[in-house]
């Protein structure tokens, strides 16, 4: 056997108990067919392939239109997804996804929003312990910041990003943006991370934000000591790259990549 797809590794990256909670939430049947849904590229939540024409899987073992997502303890499904996401930045990179995907499935097959409410219930709650986690776990804290934004750059409401996510996103960069924070590599690179991703969606939310955020990363950029050289060339890539209209230009980006990979 080959090696397992971005999206298989998801899946089994959980234990057994737990796969089955997300396949049935997903509406797939195994992990193969939750890659194939993903890699539709369209509506995630269904395979949209024909089950006597799947590729992927057996017909007599593709049983997805007997799954219901709301058969299954959503809340349940949403405390083990954040729970993932904050020991695992691998996954928390990408977990927007899935989320996006069972949001989708539960509102077609049972017209609620379990899964969300749960989700973003429990995103509250580590963002109100978002100092205590960062005491605690380093690793965890910039797991979080990275999970959050990517929820906010995948979950909509009328095609638009959901404004009770806007603050807790500029309050976590912020964080991030502070000068114990800046000292560390970890906190840098997921600031500028997180901005390259969803910079341009929060400052069309708030731009006055963005610009008391700037003002914190040119004044950490400019510190007499304590940024690492890697840290500072990493803080004016992003300083660059937001006043170029959030595109790296190709000197900016000969230069900046060049220097790293250095």
């Amino acid at each position: 056997m080959g090696e397992p797809s971005r999206e298989e590794y998801k899946i089994q990256s959980f234990d057994a108990e737990t796969q089955q909670l997300l396949k049935t939430a997903l509406k797939a049947p195994s992990l193969e067919c939750t890659a194939a849904c993903f890699e539709t590229g369209g509506e995630y939540s269904v395979c949209q392939r024909s089950y006597s024409n799947c590729p992927r899987l057996m017909p007599s073992r593709c049983n997805t239109q007997d799954r219901n997502p709301g058969a299954v303890d959503l809340e349940k499904v949403a405390n083990v997804i954040v729970d993932h996401s904050l020991q695992d930045c691998v996954f928390s990179k990408e977990a927007g996804r899935m989320c996006y995907a069972i949001i989708q499935a539960e509102t077609k097959q049972a017209g609620q929003s379990v899964f969300r409410r749960g989700l973003l219930n429990r995103l509250q709650q580590e963002y109100q312990a978002r100092e205590q986690l960062r005491a605690r776990s380093l690793q965890g804290w910039v797991c979080y910041v990275t999970f959050i934004c990517n929820i906010f750059d995948y979950l909509r409401v009328n095609n638009m990003p959901m404004m009770a996510l806007v603050n807790p996103v500029y309050d976590c960069l912020f964080r991030l943006a502070q000068p114990d924070s800046l000292s560390k590599e970890e906190e840098v690179d997921c600031l500028v991370l997180q901005l390259h991703r969803v910079g341009e969606q929060l400052e069309k939310m708030n731009g006055q934000r963005m610009d008391e955020l700037f003002v914190l990363i040119r004044d950490g950029f400019l510190l007499p000591t304590g940024l690492s050289s890697l840290a500072q060339l990493l803080l004016l890539e992003i300083i660059e790259f937001r006043a170029a209209g959030w595109k790296t230009t190709p000197a900016a980006h000969k230069y900046y990549y060049s220097e790293v990979s250095d």
